[in-house]
């Protein structure tokens, strides 16, 4: 008998035991909380949470309320009893404001205020309010990202004076950027598709401590939903279906994705299809951007005709698909491992841009366009959030595989020469990603990484008339490789809520080996091979410092680089009208120096967020006259030269200043605007002149009326002029590109567009998505564009879920 009541005694005193000791947990990301602030009504009783999370709840009575207060979350009010008997609270994320969860700083979750950098965080409710066609159009509706657009099947993104093979893209942590990134306008956003989208994060300034080459001016991570489990012994079933039309280019769209969720599994798959037709500009505007004539081909010849709509600016359609399907399957609490497979296929893709260029009185180009981009990517990671090791409290690994597959098409107006250009990927991709706690205070990051990429390269000459093949000149040289290994470290010190230092190191060592054997039948290089090495040592340094509720500064210095790519090195193609870019294996990384200064005023209402940075480009990869075997001109593609190359030759300074204020106006309505100023110059030829991708001063400003079932958001875009005199001299040289002054030269103007966007809820399952761009019907085009933007754009969506 003695023994029972042992017994009994036992399990009673556990149970008791169990509901005294709880922990605190961050409702999404279920990591524990530190430091939230447990108390009674009158304070009389209170305790922290330790850096797991957990606390003791001895001293409260069951009946008494406890309230859990902290910084970054929600204040919750609960009764000891109501407590689920595991002992797990869960505290959903305040994210007004300052407080905001981030991965991309560290690859690990942390509070957006112990960041000195600024991050924009765009959520998965934002981009369904947003209702953007591409990803590309999803950065520009910051108003923090510039983005250019050659043809329509396309958008480079502009980050703080730097673009295409400066930043980096980064899908579900690995890196999107690989060897044949290009310095020109690059397209690849457009493969990630936005209804996947559960949030984006774009990293203003350097990168490089964290991700390595490229990341000099930005970073932008996306993150693709994340598979739901049921948690249960009942299945979780999701599903949304969206249809989608816009006027401007005809659009009709369509996607679909699902959720299973049991215990341990979950799967989720994405499908969606775009077909957009060509797009229609603005009715205001210069008439240099119309459309008057286009070239087609009728019985064997070139033939120019009048373009029946000059507002309609053919060869610009395209279409394509996006597919996504990923596995969750949860080991323990503690231990996840996430399969995604991701594939995108384009059709082929005009470059418009090409096709509005003129020799003498006739179009240059019969036909100029990209084939199929495809993207495919198969992506493991092992999660394991806890751990009882020395060196590590959590670890993420990561394994990725990419394809990518791109070619070029071009034939000039009545020639029979058609050249074809093809070219393909492999990468691969471990990165190892460690956390560990030194102490309360102190946080330790470190990870190590390894890229390897081939890269496959084919050129041919097709004669139409003779249906006939043979081999030419290819873009890159054929089996390239470019490899990259790295170490890197953070830290992470936080004395107290109002203070954080971080800081950080890198070492990379990148290799890359070429062989120009084949092209060199063509064209005959003084040397065969190339082996370009180099190593590159980064580091960062910044404070947060937020000395009470309405003030918050940001202070970051860090370095960054960019090593040369295939593309840098061993690259062959006609950069501009008249010219032609040819291997250089004599170069060396390019390094970067930043410093930036920020504050957030947050005050009852209103939030003020202001940055000012200064950034100097050293050893800079830029594109500039040179010789090969002593000629300065070579005939490629039937047209005489002049022959360039990229070369370490030149220095950049580029500064800026961005505001951004939200006021709450009224219970309902909401103001937000942001604007930026850039400014920059570049060495050439030891004159400064001004650097090709710092972009006009730009912003946006939205007043958003809200209710239970109902938003409205009737918004403006402006963007400032670029006289002749500040294009850059790559750019004035372009002048198909631009409008036309009083003088003839060409230049950018200013422009603006008056939009409204609304969103009605009918129930849960049933989401209306209606607006209206450019309603004054502008006939403009973004500044280095090739393409002119939509005219006034009707915009109708609908989303179904369950």
């Amino acid at each position: 008998m003695k023994l029972f009541q042992y017994i009994f005694f036992l399990l009673f005193a556990t149970g008791i035991l169990q509901a005294q000791q709880i922990k605190v947990l961050n409702r999404i990301t279920e990591e524990p909380v530190y430091g939230v602030a447990i108390y009674n009504i009158d304070k009389s009783k209170s305790i922290i949470t330790n850096f797991r999370g957990e606390a003791s709840l001895e001293r409260f009575s069951s009946s008494e309320a406890i309230y859990f207060q902290h910084l970054t979350h929600v204040l919750k009010v609960l009764k000891k009893e109501e407590i689920d008997e595991r002992g797990i609270v869960y505290l959903d994320l305040n994210t007004q404001g300052l407080e905001e969860i981030v991965v991309s700083a560290s690859k690990f979750e942390q509070n957006k205020r112990d960041i000195p950098q600024k991050i924009i965080s765009i959520s998965a409710g934002r981009v369904t309010s947003i209702s953007p066609q591409t990803s590309a159009d999803l950065l520009g509706n910051t108003g923090q990202v510039f983005v250019q657009k050659s043809q329509m099947g396309g958008g480079s993104p502009m980050i703080r004076g730097f673009s295409t093979n400066r930043l980096l893209i980064t899908v579900d942590g690995v890196r999107m950027n690989n060897a044949i990134f290009r310095g020109g306008n690059l397209h690849n956003v457009i493969s990630i598709d936005p209804f996947t989208i559960e949030r984006t994060e774009v990293t203003l300034g350097a990168g490089s401590v964290i991700y390595g080459s490229d990341a000099v001016g930005g970073v932008m991570s996306f993150y693709s939903q994340t598979p739901q489990l049921s948690y249960r012994d009942s299945l979780l079933f999701k599903m949304n279906a969206v249809a989608r039309y816009a006027s401007a280019n005809n659009e009709n769209t369509g996607h679909f994705d699902f959720n299973l969720g049991y215990r341990k599994w979950a799967f989720l798959t994405n499908v969606s299809y775009t077909d957009f037709d060509d797009l229609k500009m603005g009715k205001h505007g210069p008439e240099d951007y119309l459309r008057p004539e286009f070239v087609i081909r009728i019985n064997d010849q070139d033939q120019v005709v009048q373009n029946s709509d000059p507002l309609v600016q053919n060869y610009s359609s395209y279409n394509q698909i996006n597919l996504l399907q990923k596995i969750r399957y949860r080991a323990s609490k503690d231990l996840n491992f996430d399969l995604g497979l991701y594939y995108t296929a384009s059709s082929d893709i005009p470059r418009y841009d090409r096709l509005i260029r003129y020799k003498g009185d006739n179009p240059h180009a019969a036909e100029w366009y990209y084939g199929p981009q495809k993207w495919f990517m198969s992506n493991l990671q092992v999660t394991k959030l806890s751990s009882g090791s020395n060196l590590y409290d959590k670890i993420k690994a990561t394994l990725a595989y990419q394809n990518f597959k791109e070619s070029r098409v071009d034939r000039n107006f009545q020639s029979n020469l058609r050249y074809i250009r093809e070219e393909a990927v492999d990468a691969y991709s471990v990165n190892f990603d460690f956390e560990k706690r030194l102490s309360l205070k102190t946080e330790f990051f470190y990870g190590v990484e390894y890229v390897s990429n081939k890269v496959h390269s084919n050129g041919q000459e097709e004669n139409i008339e003779a249906n006939t093949f043979s081999k030419d000149v290819s873009r890159y040289p054929d089996g390239a490789t470019w490899q990259s290994t790295a170490v890197y470290t953070s830290l992470k010190y936080k004395p107290n809520v109002k203070f954080v230092f971080q800081s950080g190191l890198r070492f990379n060592h990148i290799v890359s080996k070429s062989n120009f054997n084949e092209n060199n039948v063509f064209l005959n290089l003084p040397f065969e091979s190339s082996e370009n090495k180099s190593g590159a040592l980064t580091g960062t340094a910044g404070i947060t410092w937020m000395p009470n509720s309405v003030l918050q500064w940001r202070l970051n210095a860090s370095s960054a680089f960019r090593a040369p790519n295939i593309d840098d090195i061993g690259k062959v193609f006609d950069s501009e009208p008249g010219s032609v870019v040819v291997p250089n294996e004599n170069l060396k990384p390019e390094y970067a120096y930043s410093g930036e200064l920020g504050v957030k005023l947050h005050f009852k209402h209103v939030v003020f967020d202001l940055s000012s940075y200064y950034t100097y480009l050293d050893n800079a990869l830029v594109r500039r006259g040179f010789t090969l075997n002593g000629e300065t001109q070579i005939d490629y593609d039937g047209e005489l030269s002049n022959v360039q190359a990229i070369q370490n030759a030149s220095k950049a300074w580029i500064y800026g200043f961005e505001i951004g204020l939200e006021a709450q106006l009224a219970r309902n309505l909401k103001l937000k605007s942001q604007y930026s100023v850039i400014g920059g110059t570049e060495e050439e030829d030891d004159v400064e002149v001004p650097v090709r991708h710092v972009a006009p001063n730009f912003g946006n400003t939205h007043l958003v009326w809200t209710t239970n079932n109902i938003k409205v958001d009737a918004f403006v875009d402006y963007n400032g002029e670029f006289s002749f005199n500040e294009l850059a001299p790559s750019e004035a040289s372009k002048d198909y590109l631009y409008a036309s002054d009083a003088n003839g030269n060409p230049y950018s103007p200013s422009w603006y567009t008056l939009n409204l966007r609304t969103q009605y809820r009918f129930n849960d399952a049933l989401l209306l998505i209606a607006g209206v761009e450019n309603i004054t019907d502008e006939r403009y085009r973004p500044y280095s564009s090739g393409i002119t933007a939509a005219g006034r754009n009707f915009i109708l969506s609908l989303k179904y879920s369950i």
